[in-house]
């Protein structure tokens, strides 16, 4: 059997199957030694992932100012008789130099405002993940969780774990159909005063791990394929049908 604590390489590089995600998901919930080896690969990734920049030295400025001071300037409008064809391909040369540095300096700048902010969003979406892990771990250990499980007329298994006193559930689709290109499977509540939806699973994902609110007083899960966002209104039949109540 594969150590848990030695997926947090493939983690990172989104190379685990759905359920061995989910699953590693959850333990990073409870594994402070695997959280801060993901944070710090999620970082190292984003700066491997730039291409290589760099800032003018900043002696650059101080040498092309100091240059300026010495050259004469010659008034707007009149001809600078005095200057050397050599003096005056220098002055070329200098424009090109402080523009060049300008470029330079504005491009080495976005890049790293970029960069900072790819590292700052891989830290968010590494802190949403243990989020969600520690509420599925919530939902799967509360005193009054329960399973039920279905199977879709596609083919797969559809299983649920509901806590009333939480009014959460987590949904896991194994074994199903790829969806299609602009489909989606999406999820519904359904009770007397009919469908509810209750989130989307991931446009072009098949197998998941989906937590959803508003289980309380529930009385169906319904699983059905539509186009991608979702839809407003179930496609009918449903692929599945689980009496969860």
């Amino acid at each position: 059997m594969t150590d848990v604590h030695a997926l947090a390489g493939a983690y990172v590089l989104h190379a685990l199957t759905d359920i061995e995600r989910a699953s590693f998901a959850r333990h990073l919930s409870e594994c402070e030694a695997c959280a801060t080896e993901v944070a710090e690969l999620q970082e190292t990734a984003a700066r491997l992932a730039d291409g290589t920049w760099s800032v003018p030295p900043p002696q650059l400025r101080d040498k092309v100012l100091a240059e300026v001071r010495r050259t004469r300037q010659v008034p707007p409008g009149q001809p600078d008789r005095e200057a050397t064809p050599a003096l005056r391909r220098w002055r070329r040369r200098t424009a090109a130099a402080v523009a060049a540095g300008i470029i330079a300096a504005a491009a080495g700048t976005a890049s790293f405002v970029a960069q900072e902010q790819r590292v700052r969003d891989q830290r968010a979406t590494a802190a949403a993940a243990r989020a969600e892990a520690a509420r599925i771990e919530a939902v799967l250990g509360a005193p009054d969780a329960r399973l039920r499980t279905g199977t879709l007329s596609s083919g797969g298994r559809v299983t649920m774990v509901l806590s009333d006193s939480r009014d959460e559930g987590v949904v896991v689709l194994a074994g199903v159909a790829p969806p299609g290109p602009g489909k989606t499977y999406q999820l519904w509540a359904i009770d007397a005063g009919g469908p509810e939806s209750m989130g989307v699973v991931d446009s072009g994902a098949a197998d998941a791990t989906q937590i959803v609110s508003g289980v309380r007083g529930m009385q169906t899960l319904g699983v059905t394929l539509e186009p991608a966002p979702g839809s407003k209104t179930p496609t009918l039949p449903p692929l599945a049908t689980v009496a969860v109540a």
